[in-house]
């Protein structure tokens, strides 16, 4: 992303083709959510590991070269846990991104995973050093301190077709958005600063893949690894797959 907290705000967030990279995933929120109003999560339709939708993968598609490579790369690779690195806030965002009420600009909608996701992004907040100082100032008019500096992301601003939508419900990877600077282009002599205001905070936050449960899904007559083992937990509408 390019451009300051003075000028510049929106330059570079769209390619060169005119693409806004930041809403240019698949919207699988919406198939979801009409399919839970209709009562057919999850036997009939999928809670995890959505499909594309077909009109996505059309060769017409207003899909951007570097949102299709990072979809493969998804694919190809089992992640579980990713950030990915904004600037012009100071705050912490999980999922979802996207308002269930869709004329909504705001409205918090939280995942069946809400508390790993909190849990998530407060680890980032409490260690970044930018963001846990008492003499941090606005960026601009939220004052996210009041709230441990995160904030569900539809509950901030909506963003449909945002990575962390699509990470959740189409892949196992569990990954939130880090507003990382009040200025969203610093000086190159700013960058030190940068670097250690966040690099405990990255290493910590790579440190929770170890939590929760690990294991592996056997036959119990072979002994072998199921692949694509679906787990359910009790309470969460939301599987995941070995």
């Amino acid at each position: 992303r390019q451009g300051s907290e003075l000028s510049g705000w929106a330059m570079g967030r769209w390619t060169y083709e005119g693409i806004d990279l930041n809403h240019n995933f698949a919207d699988l929120n919406t198939a979801l959510w009409d399919a839970e109003d209709n009562d057919l999560v999850p036997h009939q339709f999928p809670n995890h590991y959505i499909p594309i939708p077909e009109y996505y993968t059309l060769a017409n598609a207003t899909v951007a070269p570097e949102t299709r490579a990072v979809i493969d790369w998804m694919q190809r690779v089992p992640f579980v846990l990713s950030a990915n690195l904004h600037g012009g806030e100071l705050v912490v965002t999980y999922p979802f991104d996207m308002t269930r009420t869709y004329w909504k600009a705001q409205e918090l909608t939280p995942t069946p995973d809400d508390e790993v996701f909190r849990w998530l992004a407060t680890v980032y907040a409490t260690s970044n050093l930018a963001m846990a100082t008492e003499e941090r100032r606005l960026c601009h008019y939220d004052d996210f301190a009041r709230v441990g500096n995160i904030i569900n992301g539809a509950n901030w601003h909506t963003v449909p077709g945002s990575m962390n939508d699509f990470s959740y419900l189409h892949t196992n990877c569990f990954e939130i958005t880090v507003e990382l600077s009040c200025d969203k282009f610093p000086h190159a002599s700013e960058l030190p600063d940068e670097w250690e205001n966040n690099r405990e905070a990255l290493l910590l936050y790579m440190e929770q893949v170890h939590r929760g449960i690990k294991g592996v899904v056997r036959d119990r007559e072979t002994e072998k690894g199921i692949a694509n083992a679906i787990i359910s937990v009790d309470g969460i509408n939301h599987d995941i797959r070995t």
